[in-house]
């Protein structure tokens, strides 16, 4: 198979060459960013968020050589043909419309020569009466309790981009209800989650696409089990998210309700779609979810219009490139100083990695260069105490700090140092960026720290649903501008599947031995027979 023909662009070469005037002493950030007007030729505006590059590892020169490389690239115009329906997810022949959930225009989305937005008005309609009649206590538990506990039951977006808006606005939430998620088939998972609930009281929301995925059937199954064990009918106590014909949507195994999902919104990029919406809308109230959506649509809307050297998500994503492939950072971090946005580093950690860890373009050739850097984060100012000793003289790694200007409690106004909470907070958010990029000359070596470290920050002017809708579609919108200049496939997951295949093997000698414990596992290799062997004996 030919090898990707990216690296032989002539834009590729120009970056190439320019990073490597970046990394002379002479551009060093201690003197890009004391360069006239720097903060505002380095910053913009888009829906209810401002992103500051000033203290990123660029200067005009190499801005200009970027966007040079978007047009080359044709990211923009590739940007609308996922908006519009046509099959950017090349390998599996399908669309890619999350945009679509949150599409308040009247503008239709075709795919395959059918509008899916009167489907999609549809199952908002679904949500909205359900969530209400719920939240009213129309609809109740056998028992008739009304509920009280919803519990979560899925695996990686189906439930990570949901417990990110959760937790971001748990403040505005009902707090009649509290949300669960059981995610992980480890017992210890289930166990936690069912010592914290009232199972008379309690509502339980099964997403799986195909209704297949061995975590998810298990903990359903287990779920069920611990229902009937106490004397509850599963069928008053689960709704199911689920694809139309699913096994989640069969007359024979009745629930409550079952809301339907689609094969062109992917996982990881779901939780405007039912997935979210439905405990989101019980949790926060359907209003608050709508808000969130219409959020995440006037970013849509910047991300697909705004002019390239102001188009947040598309400058970020040209960031990315820049410090992955022409300064050679093979990581990045999202630090967040607001602790309710402290389950967003895990959501973007899998849009990003799921999407972007690629070798393969989205022709099938080789790629000749890394996509996808490791993403991490902790919230600040917990990361101060964590791992910043690494970020500011261990190995550098560009960071996205993100700022909130109005918190969502203002009651609490004591003093210390002669600054409030909020106060020291955005004190340690500016300063961290400022550090990394100055560093500090000392004659104690150990208190010598070289500076010229790259990082962005992302401000919000307060955590309503409307702005965490926006953050949502800002660091979706970056990760398919990353594939579409990389020329990947940010829809696919074959890697997934690989560990899930080979799950499945091991999982069939693990059966063979409950249903013979006569049988041994000499035939396997000395590594996988050892681990089987010290689970049996540990069970026997």
């Amino acid at each position: 198979m030919s090898t990707d023909k990216l690296t032989s662009l002539p834009i590729w070469k120009k970056l190439s060459d320019y990073a490597a005037v970046i990394k002379r002493p002479g551009k060093h950030l201690r003197r890009l960013i004391n360069e006239p007007d720097r903060l505002e030729t380095c910053s913009g505006k888009g829906s209810n968020l401002f992103l500051d590059w000033s203290r990123q590892r660029v200067d005009s020169h190499a801005i200009s050589l970027l966007l040079e490389f978007a047009e080359a690239r044709g990211v923009n115009q590739r940007f609308g043909e996922m908006l519009s329906g046509e099959k950017v997810n090349v390998t599996e022949e399908r669309a890619a419309l999350h945009t679509a959930c949150r599409n308040f225009s009247d503008r239709p989305v075709w795919v395959d020569g059918r509008d899916v937005m009167p489907d999609i008005r549809n199952v908002c309609k679904k949500i909205k009466h359900f969530s209400e009649v719920v939240r009213d206590g129309e609809v109740t538990g056998s028992t008739g309790k009304i509920f009280r506990d919803v519990v979560v039951v899925g695996i990686g977006g189906s439930y990570l981009g949901t417990e990110f808006v959760s937790t971001a606005l748990a403040a505005l939430a009902n707090t009649s209800f509290q949300l669960h998620y059981l995610s992980n088939v480890d017992i210890h998972n289930f166990g936690q989650v069912v010592s914290r609930i009232d199972p008379e009281a309690t509502l339980w929301v099964i997403i799986s696409k195909s209704y297949t995925t061995s975590e998810t059937l298990a903990n359903t199954r287990q779920a069920y089990r611990f229902m009937e064990e106490l004397g509850l009918d599963p069928a008053k106590h689960v709704v199911t998210v689920t694809s139309k014909g699913s096994p989640g949507d069969d007359p024979a195994n009745p629930v409550i309700e079952t809301f339907h999902m689609y094969d062109f919104i992917g996982g990881r990029y779901s939780v405007s779609s039912a997935v979210g919406g439905v405990p989101l809308s019980i949790f926060l109230g359907y209003d608050r979810f709508e808000a969130f959506l219409k959020g995440a649509e006037a970013m849509d809307r910047h991300a697909a219009t705004a002019p390239a050297h102001k188009n947040l998500p598309l400058i970020s994503a040209l960031l990315t490139l820049w410090n992955t492939n022409f300064l050679g950072y093979p990581a990045s971090a999202i630090i967040p100083y607001a602790a309710p946005l402290r389950r967003l580093p895990l959501h973007v950690q899998q849009l990003n990695m799921e999407s972007n860890g690629k070798s393969v373009s989205s022709t099938g050739a080789d790629l000749r260069f890394s996509a996808g850097p490791i993403v991490f984060g902790e919230p600040g100012t917990n990361a101060q105490h964590s791992f910043f000793q690494l970020a500011h003289q261990g190995r550098p790694f560009p960071i996205d700090f993100i700022g909130v200007v109005n918190p969502q409690y203002t009651a609490y106004r004591s003093k210390s140092k002669g600054v409030s909470n909020h106060q020291e907070l955005w004190a340690n958010l500016v300063a961290q960026a400022e550090a990394l990029a100055m560093g500090r000359v000392s004659s104690d070596h150990a208190r010598s720290f070289s500076g010229n470290r790259p990082s962005s920050t992302l401000i919000l002017k307060d955590l309503s649903p409307e702005s965490v809708g926006g953050l949502l579609s800002y660091y979706e919108a970056k990760t398919v501008y990353e594939a579409f200049l990389w020329g990947i496939n940010p829809f696919d997951q074959f890697g997934v599947e690989l560990g899930k295949s080979t799950a499945s093997g091991i999982r069939s000698e693990i059966v063979a031995k409950n249903e013979d414990p006569t049988r041994s596992f000499d035939h396997l290799d000395p590594i996988p027979r050892f681990y089987l062997n010290t689970l049996f004996d540990a069970e026997n």
